[in-house]
């Protein structure tokens, strides 16, 4: 039985849209914090994707695309580096790892997209550390950045819980 959060039968083609609108997405965030000098990915375009997809594909398709998004942003614009690019692949193959374990042990959605982003993303910081420097981490972790992902991590949550509750209550009717 398919472990997500989506009460109904997934489509093949609302797995085929999720694809498409990730890797577009994700394509055009490098290019538009360069061309409009506003840092876009604070609002971390791959996590977001991640989530949609947990939301309306499959667990499968969640994972191909935390493995996938990070590759081809780095294809596509050269960002992340690397080392930083298998960090976060790890980090959001964990991050949808963790939500799909904590959704069916709880069936809370909230609690299970809050803390599957935080643990993913101390996981991360940790891997920062072990595999750059302290002063990297510091960088990465700019306040700025860490409120951004508070207010992401809170708005993601709160849509994953609006969303199921909103499917229970209709599945009722």
């Amino acid at each position: 039985m398919e472990t997500t959060i989506n009460l109904s039968e997934t489509s093949r083609y609302s797995t085929a849209i999720t694809d498409i609108v990730a890797l577009v997405f994700v394509g055009i965030v490098p290019a538009a914090s360069h061309l409009f000098k506003i840092p876009v990915y604070f609002i971390e375009p791959m996590r977001v994707m991640l989530v949609l997809a947990l939301l309306y594909s499959s667990r499968w398709n969640a994972y191909l695309l935390a493995i996938v998004l990070p590759l081809f942003s780095f294809l596509v614009s050269g960002h992340p580096a690397p080392v930083k690019m298998l960090i976060i692949m790890v980090e959001l193959v964990l991050n949808a790892w963790l939500f799909l374990f904590f959704f069916q042990k709880t069936r809370k959605p909230f609690l299970s997209t809050f803390a599957s982003i935080l643990i993913s993303k101390i996981f991360c910081y940790a891997m920062y550390l072990v595999v750059f420097s302290m002063a990297f981490v510091k960088d990465e972790a700019e306040i700025t950045f860490l409120i951004a992902q508070i207010i992401l991590t809170l708005f993601l949550s709160s849509l994953v819980g609006f969303i199921s509750k909103r499917r229970t209550t209709n599945s009722k009717i």
